[in-house]
């Protein structure tokens, strides 16, 4: 077996990110009665919620900003597109996302299936996130995957974030691993497969939505099932 240990991203990866994002604000738009406030297009806030969250992440990652200015400023924003300027409901937003978004369960197809197959075939799992320890902790357990890893390495846990080197070294450290004995397995060249090439960890993108790559990875699939192949 060339490698023992796999290093899974979580969001995006396995827990369907956007879905369960969906679902979350869907609730929160009902909830808190947004439509009556100005809300009036639930798709176009959701959209306006993911573009903005994907930018405010890049920030977060390139160290511009903080996690409390991330999780505030994408419920900000997203309002302000819909002209209202209310930092009250933004914080609100914010605070009931974080409570409702972790216990969601929507993963990708085959998720389950592929962390059992590598176990039984006697891998190490792990998991490398840039999300933050209570909330990424939470995730697992709602949906029934904890017991698959043994061992969470969290942006927050490790003071660094993918594609820093420093952060696949912490996990590195935690874990017993060697980089040669490893590879990482995610859903974004320029975070998870970019972060594996700085430590020299061979990589498997998971390339749901057949996006061009700007850099070549060990490995390309198109969805979990197909890691059988690999491995």
């Amino acid at each position: 077996m060339k490698y023992k240990h796999i290093f899974f991203d979580l969001d995006h990866t396995l827990w369907d990110f956007d879905a369960n994002a969906r679902q979350t604000l869907e609730q929160m738009h009902f909830d808190l009665k947004l439509a009556e406030r100005g809300v009036h297009d639930f798709e176009l806030f959701y959209n306006n919620y993911l573009k903005h969250n994907e930018k405010l992440w890049e920030r977060y990652r390139k160290g511009y900003i903080k996690q409390d200015e991330l999780r505030l400023k994408r419920m900000w924003l997203a309002l302000l597109d819909f002209k209202i300027a209310d930092e009250t409901l933004a914080r609100e937003m914010s605070d009931l996302f974080l409570q409702l978004l972790p216990s969601r369960t929507i993963i990708f197809p085959h998720t389950k299936e592929i962390l059992q197959y590598l176990t039984n075939k006697g891998y190490q799992l792990h998991l490398i996130t840039n999300g933050f320890e209570k909330v990424q902790l939470c995730k697992l357990q709602s949906c029934g995957l904890d017991h698959f890893f043994k061992a969470v390495i969290t942006s927050e846990s490790s003071n660094s974030l993918k594609p820093e080197k420093e952060i696949f070294e912490f996990a590195m450290s935690q874990t017993g691993a060697t980089v040669k004995e490893s590879i990482m397995i995610g859903d974004t060249i320029e975070v998870d497969i970019a972060g594996a090439i700085n430590v020299g960890m061979d990589q498997v993108h998971v390339n749901y939505s057949g996006a061009e790559q700007n850099l070549k990875p060990t490995y390309t699939v198109r969805t979990l099932k197909e890691l059988e192949d690999i491995f």
